[in-house]
C-alpha cells in the first residue's frame, strides 16, 4: 500500500506540475525542485543540478528527461513510467484541445490578453529557474566567466537577431571547462612531481 501511494503522490505531483506550468520544461524546473527537492526531498539539490545538466544535454524535453530519473529513482520503472506519462498528458490534452478551437480561440481578445499575460509569466519562470541552478552550482573564476560570457553572447545573438545557434555556446562552455580541468589536472601532477 505504500508503495501505491508513493506512485499515486509521484503521478499528481508531476501531474499539477505538467498541468499548471505554462513555458515548456524551463519553466517547470523551478516547481520540479520546490516540489521534489525541498518538500518531498526525493532528490538533493546536488542531485537536482547533475539532473538538469544531464536532462539538457539529453534529446528530449528536459521536463521530460529530469521526470524520468526523478521517477526512477523514486520507485524504479514504474516511478518513471508514471512520471513521464504525468508530465507530458497535460500539455498532450492542452494542445489538443487547443489544435481543435484554435480558430476560434484566436479571436476571443480575452484570450489573446491572457496569453501575453501569461508570456510575461513565463519569462519570470525562466530566469528564477536559472537563478536557482546558479545558486546551486559550485562557483569558481572559470564557471562566472562562462556564465558571464554566455549570457552576454545571447544577449548579443538575439538583439542583432544573429544566426547562432545557441548549442555552440553549450559546446563552447563545455570546451572550455574541460580545458580548464585538464589545465588544473596538469598542474597538480607537476607539484606532485
Amino acid at each position: 500500500m505504500n508503495r501505491f501511494r508513493q506512485a499515486l503522490t509521484l503521478f499528481f505531483d508531476y501531474f499539477k506540475i505538467g498541468l499548471f506550468t505554462f513555458g515548456g520544461g524551463y519553466a517547470m524546473l523551478s516547481l520540479i525542485e520546490k516540489t521534489f527537492v525541498e518538500k518531498r526531498k526525493l532528490i538533493t539539490e546536488e542531485e537536482f543540478l547533475d539532473i538538469t545538466t544531464i536532462a539538457e544535454s539529453t534529446p528530449g524535453v528536459i521536463a521530460i528527461n529530469s521526470a524520468t530519473y526523478i521517477g526512477y529513482k523514486a520507485l524504479g520503472f514504474i516511478g518513471s513510467l508514471l512520471s513521464t506519462v504525468a508530465v507530458s498528458l497535460p500539455s498532450f490534452l492542452i494542445i489538443l484541445l487547443i489544435s481543435i478551437f484554435y480558430e476560434s480561440f484566436s479571436e476571443i481578445a480575452v484570450i489573446q490578453h491572457i496569453l501575453k499575460g501569461l508570456s510575461i509569466a513565463i519569462i519570470f519562470l525562466i530566469f528564477r529557474a536559472g537563478l536557482n541552478l546558479f545558486k546551486i552550482e559550485k562557483k569558481n573564476v572559470i564557471t562566472l566567466i562562462i556564465t558571464s560570457l554566455a549570457f552576454i553572447s545571447v544577449l548579443i545573438i538575439k538583439y542583432f537577431r544573429l544566426s547562432f545557434s545557441t548549442i555552440y555556446i553549450i559546446l563552447i562552455g563545455g570546451f572550455i571547462t574541460l580545458l580548464s580541468y585538464l589545465i588544473r589536472l596538469l598542474i597538480e601532477r607537476r607539484k606532485k612531481k
